[in-house]
């Protein structure tokens, strides 16, 4: 996935999808907690993936992938385009009103607009764009 938009999160907890990640997402898609304080979305295929390598770990190391499935939701989009996001992970990536939605490889990120801001510039410089490239081989 692909693409940075900025959306705002209704009063009833509802966020606009664009529709090229929609494409994408399915009718069906998965929001969970992430490594940063932001939300990590992926498709039914997506998150069919990430569960069967977290079935592949042994069982003594499966318990550290607990917060990612207890907090996870199954979402869909409505007839306007929009996925209700449960309070509780709202709560957790400090989403409130308004949102960076990014493309990120093989799922999409939700960022409280203001942290994505802040990250972005911290990211988006030359010399970080060379170390990514140079672990890629370029």
């Amino acid at each position: 996935m692909t693409g940075e938009f900025i959306h705002s999160i209704d009063a009833k907890g509802r966020l606009f999808i664009p529709s090229r990640l929609r494409g994408e997402l399915g009718e069906a898609f998965y929001v969970t907690v992430s490594m940063e304080k932001c939300l990590s979305v992926y498709s039914q295929e997506s998150w069919d993936v990430f569960t069967r390598k977290c079935d592949a770990m042994p069982y003594v190391k499966q318990w550290k992938m607990r917060p990612l499935f207890a907090l996870a939701a199954r979402c869909e989009i409505d007839a306007q385009g929009r996925t209700v996001l449960p309070q509780n992970l709202r709560r957790f990536a400090g989403l409130e009103r308004d949102v960076a939605v990014v493309g990120c490889n093989n799922h999409a990120e939700i960022w409280d607009l203001e942290r994505w801001q802040e990250i972005n510039s911290q990211e988006l410089t030359p010399e970080n764009i060379a170390a990514v490239m140079e672990e890629l081989d370029f």
